[in-house]
């Protein structure tokens, strides 16, 4: 039996179970309100789903967590005092493949840092920044921008569209007619008179009044919609649809969903962020950025806010059953698998765990007046199907990072998701030098849906790299087996898409599929606001403002 310490003090404001990124924001936000917090981990890394492993690591972590994996932890006996609800692991990946065809290429396993939830990237002026900003963050994590973000085209020669999102890369672009760059000029004027005009209502500290450039009725409608009523070719639709508003569904063709639908209000948003993220940080040239070593840093950056602020962390320390009052029937503390009993006001579950259904449960919900919306169980909303790939040679010869959009139908005409790959080199430490990764992820409904789109999009990778490097090893060019591209090593998964839920027991979003941090922040702030209803979320410092400044 493993030699757990001991913790003391045994009583805090808030117990946090797991070091996911939503659990890390949500201590360090808490401990920055000067609740008491306990931070716990039974990994002996930090991020939990939202890490970033070694090579060797990241392929146990994903076997292990599969459905076909299933693991128990100890339980130990109940106390008089306590009714005891065991924790049940929650194994979140499936259909896990691991193809390592030419491992001699690929050198030590540490040398990697692969993104368990890739592809993920951070607008240079999105919530998440500021909130990095704010919460000091930003002083534990260093960033690079993308080199450059590109559409994919299905036919022609060149079928990787340079993605013009500013003026002068529609001056550039040797793609786009003198028609459509006037065109596409005409339209982000008119989106940026709108943000004006809105913003000059705000800062007048009067009631917002009605937009002069897009009215309520356009902005209510599908965005799809607006962009046709501005004569915007097809082509230029697909580059603002699923390349700047990063659509994750076709809007072009009717679909069952209604929310699946994004409405022009919502397009215009993502505009003004993009429009916002260009030249914010001066070693980011375009409007996105990556974290150095991976995305896992973000879970360790707050974490480690988190512990400045007095938050106190044990990793290697299972929890094994939640300790419910027998008289009211309300959360009271946790056990760990050392037999310690430890107490709280509030607990944050990573989704890695559930409780499994009973009367307890049950009256636990009543006793807090939940609803049938809240449990302390998270649902299954989809899934998202990833991929990570190896490879000895860059898609594009003169750059390292990039992102590339694979519209829907791009790929064939079933297609209904949009696919995103975004490549990295060795400037951002994922890699040894001479290697790139390749981060592939899509929205389905079904895992044979969501395989199937994968394989499309690395077979269309695979010929992009042999296309271009036709002088490079037979290897590279001779790429393409019944399963999908020969890389040095890739990985094929699907994750389950589960939402956070809150009562006294909080549970924790599971990575979705969407390229930014918007729609999990949104989520982890809801969350820390149905815990304390009454407390700033990371109110602003001088030392937020210093570190701004800094970047």
């Amino acid at each position: 039996m493993a030699d757990y310490p001991s913790i003391d003090p045994s009583s805090f404001d808030l117990i946090v179970i797991g070091t996911g990124l939503p659990e890390s924001i949500l201590a360090s936000a808490s401990a920055t309100a000067g609740k008491t917090v306990l931070h716990l981990d039974p990994n002996s890394f930090y991020g939990n789903h939202f890490s970033s492993l070694p090579l060797d690591h990241f392929s146990s972590f994903l076997q292990s967590h599969s459905h076909c994996h299933s693991q128990q932890p100890n339980i130990s006996p109940p106390t008089s005092s306590s009714n005891c609800l065991h924790l049940k692991h929650n194994n979140l990946f499936s259909h896990v493949h691991i193809s390592n065809p030419h491992s001699e290429y690929l050198g030590p396993s540490n040398k990697f840092s692969l993104d368990l939830s890739g592809p993920k990237l951070l607008f240079c002026a999105d919530p998440m920044v500021n909130i990095m900003l704010k919460s000091g963050a930003t002083y534990h994590i260093e960033f690079k921008g993308v080199d450059a973000t590109y559409v994919y085209r299905g036919d022609g020669d060149d079928k990787l569209m340079t993605v013009p999102d500013s003026r002068s890369a529609i001056f550039k672009s040797s793609v786009l007619t003198l028609k459509e760059k006037r065109q596409l000029m005409s339209f982000f004027k008119t989106v940026q008179e709108h943000i004006l005009e809105l913003e000059a209502a705000l800062t007048s500290n009067e009631e917002m009044r009605r937009a002069r450039t897009i009215s309520d009725e356009e902005l209510e409608c599908p965005f799809i919609d607006f962009l046709t009523t501005k004569g915007l070719p097809s082509n230029i639709k697909s580059i603002i649809l699923y390349a700047i508003a990063m659509a994750d569904y076709d809007q072009e063709t009717p679909l069952l969903r209604k929310d699946f639908v994004i409405k022009t209000k919502d397009g215009i948003k993502s505009l003004a962020l993009h429009n916002m993220s260009l030249g914010r940080f001066v070693n980011a040239s375009g409007a996105l950025i990556y974290p150095i070593y991976g995305q896992g840093e973000l879970s360790q950056a707050f974490c480690r806010c988190a512990a400045v602020k007095g938050a106190l962390y044990v990793l290697r320390m299972p929890v094994t059953a939640l300790l419910i009052d027998k008289e009211s029937n309300c959360y009271k503390g946790v056990r760990l698998a050392s037999g310690q009993e430890l107490f709280s006001h509030h607990l944050v579950m990573s989704p890695s765990f559930t409780v499994p259904l009973s009367s307890t449960i049950s009256s636990i919900r009543d006793v807090q007046g939940d609803s049938s919306e809240s449990s302390s169980r998270s649902d299954v909303e989809g899934l998202v199907a990833r991929a990570v790939c190896i490879t000895r040679v860059s898609i594009k010869p003169d750059l390292s990072n990039l992102l590339i959009i694979f519209p829907p139908r791009s790929l064939y005409p079933e297609q209904m998701t949009s696919v995103r790959a975004l490549q990295l080199g060795s400037g951002l430490a994922v890699c040894p030098p001479g290697l790139f990764v390749l981060y592939i992820s899509t929205m389905c409904d079904a895992v044979a849906q969501g395989k199937e789109l994968l394989h499309a999009a690395m077979n269309a990778l695979a010929h992009l790299l042999s296309r271009k490097h036709e002088s490079s090893t037979t290897m590279e060019s001779d790429c393409v087996e019944e399963d999908g591209p020969n890389f040095l090593w890739s990985a094929i998964y699907v994750q389950e898409l589960r939402k956070g839920s809150s009562e006294i027991i909080v549970s924790c979003p599971t990575p979705d599929g969407r390229l930014d941090y918007r729609d999990m922040l949104d989520s982890t702030i809801k969350l820390f606001h149905e815990m304390y209803a009454e407390v700033e979320f990371f109110p602003e410092t001088e030392d937020a403002e210093n570190a701004e400044n800094d970047e």
